[in-house]
């Protein structure tokens, strides 16, 4: 039971609700209609953030989407045929972007997020989508809750149901390595992988019990694997063995992201980011003040924009990578 002194009603524990939650307590009714443009939209929370060369597209609740063409200096709301809580998002180039969320909504836009369409929605499945993903334009994988995976090959105009596992666990996060190998994170200890551009799945043992909300492809057969409590497993061999990495972080880890000096970045709960300059074999904690939970991250130039906890926020890289910011 949680101390009766805590704000549940806070954006912290919205986040942290949000994450623990959203799987094992779907919305029932369908949330349909538009999105309804907010003053401080860019201020609510935010639970996904994708980047290409001209656009950035972050999403959140209430069926929130932002939009920036200037590297995150400013955004702009776009209406969307959702007031469910959209969860992922990915842009595959300037114009053509994915997003998914609950109700196991799935909006599609051909013009950099300026209007949006529901190609998929089943709220009777009570299961809300978690993350999506395309390899092109046309092939793309839409996973989430209770084992949900559904897969397209045109576009997104249909959608056709996948089944990877008997057991019906959360698939949070899905990533690709530079050779192609696909991976996805899930719950209570559950990692798959497939090296045939997810026609097969295979289910892999890893070290721990908890979920897991990310993973990092890195050089080679590398990978990192992180999730609850701070948990932050290595591989070097795409996952057939791991090894425990240790960090001074208790935090929900959430995200991660590679810059173009080699370094890494893992983003999580309590304002939390993780540094590490080797490779992923030691880590630095860079706690930020502000201890707002972050969601997503990618890199502008000199800058570090994530969202989640209190919306978009923009981080001076040089500062952070100096232990001042």
């Amino acid at each position: 039971m949680f101390p009766k002194s805590i704000d549940y009603h806070s954006p912290h524990w919205r986040l942290i609700l949000f994450v623990l939650l959203v799987c094992s307590v779907p919305v029932a009714v369908a949330l349909d209609g538009q999105s309804q443009i907010a003053p401080k939209a860019r201020e609510s929370l935010l639970l996904d953030l994708s980047a290409v060369p001209g656009l950035m597209v972050a999403v959140g609740e209430r069926g929130h989407v932002l939009i920036s063409n200037d590297g995150g200096q400013n955004w702009t709301q776009s209406a969307s045929p959702t007031r469910a809580t959209l969860t992922a998002v990915f842009a595959h180039d300037p114009r053509l972007i994915w997003a998914v969320g609950h109700d196991a909504v799935i909006l599609r836009s051909s013009d950099g997020g300026l209007n949006w369409r529901k190609v998929y929605s089943a709220p009777e499945e009570q299961r809300p989508l978690l993350d999506v993903w395309f390899a092109d334009a046309r092939h793309g994988f839409a996973i989430g809750a209770y084992g949900y995976f559904l897969e397209t090959r045109d576009g997104g105009d249909t959608w056709e149901s996948r089944f990877i596992s008997e057991d019906d666990f959360h698939l949070n996060h899905l990533a690709r390595g530079d050779d192609g190998t696909l991976y996805i994170a899930a719950e209570r200890g559950n990692f798959y992988r497939s090296g045939d551009g997810g026609e097969n799945w295979e289910a892999l043992t890893t070290p721990y019990e908890g979920s897991y909300f990310g993973t990092l492809p890195l050089d080679g057969e590398q990978l990192l694997l992180f999730g609850l409590r701070g948990h932050l497993f290595g591989s070097a061999d795409r996952g057939d063995t791991w090894s425990e990495i240790p960090n001074d972080s208790k935090a929900m880890l959430t995200c991660a992201l590679r810059l173009d000096d080699g370094s890494i970045l893992i983003g999580g709960l309590a304002g939390t980011i993780l540094l590490s300059r080797d490779s992923g074999s030691s880590w630095q904690l860079l706690q930020q003040k502000d201890r707002k939970g972050i969601s997503s991250m990618v890199v502008a130039g000199e800058r570090l924009i994530v969202v989640g906890e209190g919306g978009v926020r923009s981080l001076s890289l040089p500062e952070l990578l100096s232990g001042e910011g």
